[in-house]
């Protein structure tokens, strides 16, 4: 029998979120500080042929799904190369990749020849004026951007994505907005998802104060557009759960990474585009792949590591600190892979 990725309590780990950049165009308020972080040079990010080589060793141990993230993976050359690269494998149920949607407009069509299946597109405001505010780029060139991101979402609805809406609510930034986010599901076959505000990085920027809770997310949008309906979830390891307002097209997602964590069901694991397997979002605990895969390790040397990174997933990340506060870890999200 072949080994497979087991975590505590049995948690069979079939789900990689890869990153391949560490680079991205905006400087979201949740995601890094506004100076930006520290640039990887070019030798320190894995190659698109180790990575292959690296999700070969993963899909052998059970891993069969894979979404590509960045900092923003669409800044990267020769992506949707990469993806068919993927996808002729013939390994993986779903390969999908999460995008600001600034980018989209140009590259769906090669996305989707591509094989790529489902886009995630991170849009915390429709008005452009707060969108530029949480992009950190404020101003008209930040409008422009928020412009061009809607023009994304509409790239991926043409080329017939499975198309996701996320959004990280921020108390007194854009609480505002996800009315009229929510909305989108009236018109549109996309599910909008609220994503707790996570204490990753060090930048400081979580606070208790501006930290809005799906549970009070989901009070105000039941008061704004009427019940939701629980929706039945198909994939008992997908962090969100989905309500669908009546006669909409599409469903409203809550992920309550904070208030309500889904631990014992977490599937996933991360690989940064340095290199290092992360198990857990929330803590700072990295495996380095890149270190052995350079210095010539056999498959099973590195089958060995994912098996010692899975090993590694705790049963909760809120153990030491019930309101999140102390898990901030070393990285900033924008560094991990969203």
């Amino acid at each position: 029998m072949k080994p497979e990725l087991t975590a505590s309590g049995g948690r069979h780990l079939t789900y990689l979120r890869l990153s391949v950049t560490d680079l991205c165009n905006l400087r979201c308020r949740y995601c890094m500080p506004s100076e930006g972080v520290p640039k990887l040079r070019h030798q320190d990010i894995l190659s698109y042929e180790e990575l292959l080589r690296i999700i070969v060793v993963g899909s052998e141990l059970g891993l069969k799904k894979i979404r590509l993230t960045g900092g923003e993976p669409l800044v990267r050359r020769g992506l949707a190369g990469f993806i068919r690269q993927l996808s002729d494998l013939g390994l993986f149920s779903d390969l999908c990749l999460t995008t600001n949607g600034i980018l989209l407009p140009a590259l769906a069509g090669d996305l989707k020849e591509a094989g790529t299946r489902g886009i995630n597109i991170s849009l915390d405001a429709l008005d452009p004026v707060v969108y530029a505010e949480m992009a950190g780029r404020p101003g008209r060139a930040g409008e422009d951007l928020a412009r061009r991101a809607w023009a994304g979402f509409r790239a991926a609805l043409d080329y017939g994505f499975k198309t996701k809406i996320n959004c990280v609510p921020i108390r007194g930034a854009n609480d505002g907005q996800l009315t009229a986010l929510a909305r989108l599901v009236m018109d549109y076959p996309v599910d909008v998802r609220f994503i707790e505000h996570m204490p990753i990085g060090l930048h400081g920027l979580w606070t208790k104060e501006r930290f809005l809770s799906a549970g009070e997310i989901m009070a105000g949008l039941t008061r704004d557009l009427g019940e939701l309906t629980p929706r039945d979830i198909d994939d008992p390891s997908a962090p969100a759960r989905l309500y669908t307002p009546r006669q909409a097209m599409g469903s409203i997602g809550f992920i309550s990474a904070v208030s309500n964590h889904f631990c014992g069901s977490c599937n996933r694991l991360r690989l940064t585009a340095d290199g290092k397997i992360k198990a857990c979002l929330l803590t700072d605990q990295e495996v380095d792949l890149k270190s052995p895969l350079r210095a010539g390790a056999s498959d099973e040397e590195l089958r060995e590591i994912f098996l010692l990174a899975a090993g590694q997933k705790p049963v909760s990340h809120l153990e030491k600190s019930p309101d999140g506060s102390g898990n901030s870890g070393i990285r900033e999200m924008s560094s991990i892979g969203g």
